[in-house]
């Protein structure tokens, strides 16, 4: 029988604060049930196992980030759009860094269709309509980003910036003008 008070959408929002805490990769049931002061098994009445807790908590993550995103796009477009598109994640990694890491965990091809990944797909696509690009540069453009957005916050969040000058934030400024300088200059015509 559950236990009163735990559900499913309770267990996963309290794991997505432990992977805040102590890293997605340490997230268990066990560890899970020792925050709640439950044996295990009383969780498995809940979550199939450790993996359904952590595609929980990427869900979660992907649905957060989505609408945060959703939020900061609204009204604006080209490098207005790019920018927050960016510091949207930027800003969700540093306060979550575990939700973060989340919401990279591999899902199969039925549950990633029913995501919020999605989503940022088609608002990754939206910030690049403002730079007029024709596939397949759009694609390429999509991973572009993905991979600078990404890199540049696992490199900030590793420590990888901050025993040098000038300041991660002003680096951050740069690499998207330097990103949106390189997209104008795909959509422009060329002779």
């Amino acid at each position: 029988m559950p236990r009163a008070g735990l559900t499913a959408d309770r267990l996963i929002r309290a794991g997505a604060d432990l992977a805040d805490e102590v890293g997605f990769d340490q997230v268990t049931v066990s560890a899970l049930a020792r925050r709640f002061d439950v044996k295990v098994a009383s969780l498995y009445s809940h979550l199939k196992n450790s993996q359904d807790l952590k595609t929980g908590i990427a869900l979660l993550a992907l649905e957060e980030l989505a609408d945060r995103t959703a939020d900061a796009l609204a009204g604006r477009a080209g490098k207005d759009a790019l920018a927050a598109f960016a510091g949207v994640y930027r800003d969700y990694a540093r306060a979550h860094p575990g939700r973060y890491a989340a919401a990279r965990l591999p899902l199969d091809a039925e549950t990633a269709a029913a995501s919020a990944g999605v989503r940022h797909a088609q608002m990754m696509r939206a910030v690049l309509r403002g730079y007029d690009l024709a596939e397949p540069d759009q694609t390429h453009a999509v991973r572009l980003l993905g991979s600078v957005f990404h890199g540049y916050v696992s490199l900030e969040l590793a420590g990888g910036f901050s025993h040098s000058a000038p300041d991660a934030r002003e680096t951050w400024t740069w690499v998207l003008d330097q990103v949106d300088a390189l997209l104008r200059n795909l959509s422009a015509p060329h002779a």
